[in-house]
């Protein structure tokens, strides 16, 4: 982490800034190993600093022996002003995509003479490629989906209800070692499966209603991200038809995952295919997107991202098709980026439509 730390100094340089205040959570995390809820950090081209409150320090010490600590007594802006005249900063960056006014006119008017420069994705960028005990840990929590799926599908039966099969699924995942879930599960079924992002609700699935689950977990802060969708019974003719589309989609879009690809070409090679089988309208959402310490991060691969893919980012590929009152379908997996292609770390049944009797 004290080469990440490093890293930010290093464009700080660059761009001629002094320091840079970073709060977002998993920036944070990410350069310093803090896992305590309140602490900012302040880095610098030179000495960087974990700034937190009495109930911290100590824990702040422990997880980030590369850092200074400086103890807040009062207010983050207070703090921040009395190091200022010691350090001396003259110009202070802050992330523009998470601070927000209340917060800014404290810094501005606490830290006078100072210039609050904004920035948006300096660290962001440096988390899109992760190193090896990164992808150890995303592969581990990869890993759990799969057995997460395998023991759900011999829960799934008509007559119970979308919620019981999310909350099935996360006591599960729970029990295997996750530490959290990802997001809010989806699980949609019947005419819900419509909706890209049905979270789970009271409805009771049916005998020959598609089944469409979204889910992921947090296992030693790394997310995970899949959708599978399944039949409850013999499916409709229209899910099964548009399933098989989706699935050519999406193996069109793992084909063009690999180091060199442009983010938005991935997205255009599975949006081409269902757009081939008429059914363009009904694939409204990116392709994917990039997974790590947040499920949902940069790189996207969507029509608006030029982003030149590199080996060692993790990205989702979950083309869909969605037919409102009708149903829907999806199918994703999670894949590391490498230079002739990639690797899938999500491995759980799709090539042929499961049907749960």
């Amino acid at each position: 982490m004290k080469k990440r730390v490093e890293q930010i100094g290093g464009v700080l340089a660059e761009k001629g800034i002094d320091a840079m205040l970073v709060m977002q959570p998993e920036n944070r995390y990410y350069l310093s190993g803090f896992t305590g809820s309140t602490g900012a950090l302040l880095i610098t081209t030179g000495d960087s600093y974990i700034c937190t409150d009495f109930r911290y320090t100590e824990q702040a010490r422990e997880q980030s022996p590369h850092l200074q600590v400086a103890k807040v007594i009062s207010t983050l802006a207070e703090k921040l002003a009395q190091m200022q005249a010691t350090i001396g900063f003259r110009t202070l960056a802050f992330e523009a995509d998470y601070v927000d006014y209340t917060l800014y006119a404290t810094l501005r008017d606490k830290l006078t003479g100072v210039e609050l420069v904004p920035l948006v994705g300096t660290v962001e960028k440096l988390r899109q490629v992760k190193d090896r005990a990164e992808l150890a840990a995303i592969a581990k929590s990869m890993a759990m989906l799969d057995r997460g799926f395998e023991y759900i599908c011999g829960f799934i039966k008509p007559g119970i209800s979308e919620i019981a099969v999310s909350l099935e699924l996360e006591i599960f995942m729970r029990y295997q070692g996750a530490s959290g879930t990802s997001f809010p599960f989806i699980v949609a079924s019947g005419p819900r499966a419509s909706l890209p992002h049905g979270e789970a609700s009271d409805r009771v699935i049916g005998e020959g209603d598609i089944l469409t689950m979204d889910f992921g977990v947090i296992m030693e802060h790394y997310c995970s991200d899949m959708t599978r969708t399944v039949s409850v019974g013999t499916p409709p003719p229209e899910m099964e038809k548009i399933y098989y589309i989706v699935l050519e989609a999406q193996q069109a879009g793992l084909n063009a995952v690999k180091a060199g690809a442009m983010a938005k070409m991935v997205d255009k090679a599975a949006r081409d295919v269902i757009e081939a089988h008429g059914y363009g309208e009904f694939f409204g959402h990116g392709t994917g997107h990039g997974v790590g310490l947040a499920v949902h991060e940069a790189p996207r691969l969507s029509v608006r991202d030029d982003t030149i893919l590199e080996a060692g980012m993790v990205v989702t590929v979950e083309p869909g098709i969605y037919l409102p009152g009708r149903g829907g379908v999806r199918i994703e997996d999670s894949v590391v980026v490498e230079q002739h292609g990639c690797r899938l770390l999500t491995n759980a049944p799709k090539d042929t439509l499961l049907v749960i009797f």
